[in-house]
Order: C-alpha cells, then structure tokens, then sequence
C-alpha cells in the first residue's frame, strides 16, 4: 500500500490534472492508476496545449484535418480523440466504483465563459461526441456558467464544476446542482446517473492573499500567510456537509441523487517555503477528490503524511484566519473575485495560443 492508497482508503480520491497523447499511447497513464491510485482526469486547455508541443504525437491526426480551416474545430477532434480514449481506459473503475470515480473532465471554450447559452451548447456537444458515462465536461463557475450547468444536469449530463475561489459562489454552483437534479426527477429522468464534482481552485488563493498580506507588511498580516486557501477549503466542506445533509438533499437521496463531491484543483504548491504537499496534507477527508499535477503526486508518494481527516480539523481556526484577513485589510471577496477573473483569462488566453500551437504545427507538417 503506497500513501496515496492509504489517502484513497480514506475516501479521497486521487486524480491526476493532465492527459497527453503520449501519456494514453505509451501506458503512462495506465502506469500511474496501477501504482499511483489514480482514478481520474481532468484536462483543460493549458493542457492540451502543453502536450500538443511536446513531440508529434498529433501529427497523424492533424495530417487527417489537414482540410479543416476552423482551428477550434481542429482542436476538438484531437482534445476528443484523447478522451474518449482515456474514457474508455477508466471505464474499469468506473465500473468498480459504481460510478463514482473513473471520470475524465474535458473543457468548453474558455472564451464562451461569459456567454451562457454557447457554453450550454458546446457542453451538450460534448456528451454527445463523446457519449461515455464517465465523461465529465468543465463548465467554469461563472455566473453565466452556472444556468448552463444546472440545465445539464437536469438534462442528466454530468459536469465538472471548474473555477471555483469564492464560498459564495460555490454555494450558488451547489444551489444550482441541486435544482438541476430535482428539475431531472421531476421530469422522469434517471438521477442515480447524474454526477458532479465542484472544483476548487486552492493555491491561487494563497498566491493572491500572500501578495496583499505582505504589501501591508505588518506582523499580523505577515503571519496570516499561507492559511487562506486552506481555510477557504475548509470552510467549503463544511457547506459541503450541511447542504447535503439537508432534509432537501436526503428526499433527493432517497431517490438514488449521489452528492456532488469538492475537488481540489490547483494543489501544486507555488511558494518554495510552503511545504510541497501542503494542499494534500491539510485538505483530507471523505467524498472529496484531490486532483494533483504530476509532481505532486510524486512528492506525496516519497514524503506526504496522513495525520487523518484534515478537512474537518479547526474549523473555529479557519475562520478565525478569515477575521485576521479581514481586519488587517484585505478585502476576500475581491481577491477570489480577482482570481475567477484572471482564471478565465488564462484559460482564454491558453486556448488562443493552443489554436496558434495548432497552425504553426500544420505549417510546419505542410513546409516539411
């Protein structure tokens, strides 16, 4: 049993934040749900970015959509090829898990983050292209976001809620989840197939507090460093616990509706003096998924520790750091509001430069 298996065992699940072509033809990805408890994976456009310019794993393809001139159409039959074949790879436990885990997460568009009715589209499209039970599509968090994710849960598509900073708007994403599934029974569907993940987006938050904090420089607000993110996934458990113990949800429950379960994104640590496993260690408990990069998995593997159940340890402490943070000066909802802004921003922008990536790769095939 590695430490990962013993963080499985106490019910987080463990899934990697990439996929590449070459990580699906050489059996690396089939490597690490052997030895590493990996049992799902999300992709987003930084991603298929990143794998596009490593090597020619693509190049087939691309020779094969040589006549396609929409480059967003390119990129769909590449990203789609990938997950359906990572999909059928994670069926399995999928099976294993009664549906729990063994999904792979595809993005929309980034740049349809502000349009609701597209990004709905597009998601739609996806399940149908696709058309596996363990196929989750991203839909980021957005206000625009969220009436397309509850129609597609009420339409009994499963969604992988992204770009989560904000408890507020992850209440909204959980309101919005719930609505969907109850709309799904009302109208005859089969909600014991629905499912839903609610992704939260850790170290950025830390990244962007730290900043504030040491801008104002006193010792209160120094030594408020690196505890935010932490708090902030805490106390979105909590609301995790209580909403879906509600006697709304229970009537729900009583009808084969599963929870939709916190993910942890963005658990790589990006301060040097922060502890590398930081966003694993301290984040800990039941129902929730831990989506990691690579190296922390490695990381977590050679040298993590399980103290036990982290999530619901000094809640009171959690939100006595949202106090300090407040009283020193640092305003919470415009940091996460900042962070849903310039998250949307990124991934619009890798989506730019992964079109770029796609022409430049054509050009060179055709110039070769």
């Amino acid at each position: 049993m590695s430490r990962l298996d013993d963080l499985s065992a106490r019910g987080q699940s463990v899934w990697i934040d990439s996929l590449s072509r070459e990580w699906l033809d050489t059996g690396f990805l089939a490597k690490l749900m052997q030895e590493d408890a990996v049992v799902g994976v999300t992709s987003n456009p930084s991603i298929f970015q990143k794998a596009l310019a490593e090597g020619g794993w693509y190049d087939d393809q691309l020779r094969e959509l040589a006549d396609k001139e929409d480059l967003s159409e390119v990129f769909i039959q590449l990203a789609e090829r990938d997950i359906e074949q990572a999909c059928d790879l994670m069926a399995p436990v999928h099976a294993r898990t009664d549906g729990v885990d063994g999904f792979v997460s595809i993005e929309v568009d980034p740049t349809l983050a502000d349009d609701t009715e597209a990004t709905l589209q597009q998601a739609l499209r996806f399940h149908a292209d696709i058309d596996r039970p363990n196929l989750y599509v991203k839909i980021p968090g957005t206000k625009a976001g969220l009436p397309a994710i509850e129609e597609c849960i009420a339409q009994g598509r499963s969604i992988n809620v992204t770009l989560i900073f904000s408890l507020q708007r992850y209440a909204e994403v959980v309101e919005a989840y719930i609505r969907g599934v109850e709309r799904l029974l009302e109208a005859g569907g089969d909600v014991t197939r629905v499912r839903s993940v609610a992704s939260f987006f850790v170290s950025r938050v830390d990244t962007e507090a730290d900043k504030r904090l040491e801008a104002i420089g006193t010792e209160e607000a120094l030594a408020v460093r690196g505890q935010l993110a932490v708090a902030n996934a805490k106390l979105a458990y909590q609301l995790f616990q209580r909403e879906f113990g509600s006697e709304r949800w229970e009537t729900l429950a009583a009808a084969g509706a599963k929870p939709q379960r916190c993910l942890w994104a963005s658990t790589s640590t990006k301060n040097p003096d922060y502890r590398d496993v930081l966003y694993v260690e301290e984040l800990i408990g039941p129902d929730t998924v831990n989506t990691m990069p690579l190296e922390t998995i490695e990381a977590f593997q050679d040298h993590g520790e399980i103290r036990g159940d982290t999530l619901g340890e000094d809640v009171d402490g959690a939100h006595e750091v949202f106090g300090i943070v407040e009283q020193v000066g640092v305003d919470y909802d415009d940091v996460v509001q900042t962070l849903e802004d310039e998250g949307v921003q990124k991934f619009s922008d890798a989506f730019t430069q992964l079109l770029d990536g796609i022409r430049t790769r054509r050009g060179a095939m055709v110039s070769a």
